[in-house]
């Protein structure tokens, strides 16, 4: 189904609201006494509501032991075996591109810190999926009960979504992809740390296009900024997965909502008027 977008003044406004709603969520699953599951994306278009996710925290005095946080991807090294394949492992969690590295640093840390001593989230309680074996991750999220929210977010240049690129199956779950060069060059602007695109992995281990549809109770796609304005185009107009964007997926969710920033829509207006 099409979405109407919910559009803010910038990402620090639309961060503000989505880490209110997440706030509550983790209060009402604290009382109902089970976990609270999040699904996150690493790189730019969550990093607003992170931050305010963590003065949420501090506000509500929130204890987060109940809190799950699952990471949709990871960077992977690949060395070749011979017949038959290859051979995959994710790259160290302490490099600065390192999506756990992402998760443990820039969204449990600043929780963590607000939460206080023994209310934080437990080390064991950040997930990423394991490039040697991806099905186990499907196995993890559906025996949790799946995934109370998934933040969702879109590659700039060609619609991907965690590391599923262009053409990945409505079917397709947690596994190893090679990354596209649209996709390894939009993340040279996520990670500044690369010097160039040969420094760039050429692998990554995802959840599937099936993963996000199938495990997210609901689904908030975040695009904010001027260089959003083709995916914040492509995603108001989406009305169901289209495999040449991936990140239409998230209309096909339970409860979708799309969050823009005034940028973002300022330029998806002046791309269709083109």
């Amino acid at each position: 189904m099409r979405v109407s977008p919910i559009v803010f003044p910038d990402p620090e406004a639309l961060g503000r609201k989505l880490a209110a709603e997440i706030a509550v969520e983790i209060e009402n699953a604290a009382r109902a006494g089970r976990s609270y599951v999040l699904g996150c994306p690493g790189g730019r278009s969550a990093a607003s509501t992170y931050r305010a996710l963590a003065d949420e925290v501090a506000a509500r005095r929130l204890d987060l032991g109940h809190v799950v946080i699952v990471m949709m991807d990871e960077y992977v090294e690949a060395t070749p075996l011979g017949s038959p394949g290859w051979e995959y492992r994710a790259i160290d969690s302490g490099l600065p591109h390192s999506c756990l590295r992402f998760g443990r640093e820039e969204i449990v840390g600043p929780m963590n810190a607000a939460a206080g001593p023994g209310r934080g989230i437990a080390p064991e309680r950040l997930w990423g999926p394991d490039p040697a074996d991806p099905e186990a991750y499907e196995r993890r999220i559906a025996e949790l009960g799946g995934i109370d929210l998934f933040l969702l977010a879109s590659g700039a240049g060609d619609g991907h979504i965690a590391f599923n690129p262009v053409g990945s199956p409505a079917d397709s779950r947690t596994r190893v992809v090679p990354l596209g060069e649209q996709t390894r060059t939009d993340n040279l602007a996520t990670f500044p740390t690369f010097r160039g695109l040969d420094d760039v992995p050429r692998y990554g281990v995802t959840v599937g296009i099936a993963t996000i549809r199938t495990q997210s109770k609901r689904v908030v796609m975040v695009a904010h900024g001027s260089d959003k304005g083709k995916a914040a185009a492509r995603l108001a107009q989406a009305e169901g997965y289209e495999a040449d964007w991936p990140a239409t997926v998230f209309a096909d969710c339970a409860h979708p909502r799309l969050y823009l920033d005034q940028a973002a829509v300022a330029a998806s207006a002046a791309l269709t008027s083109l």
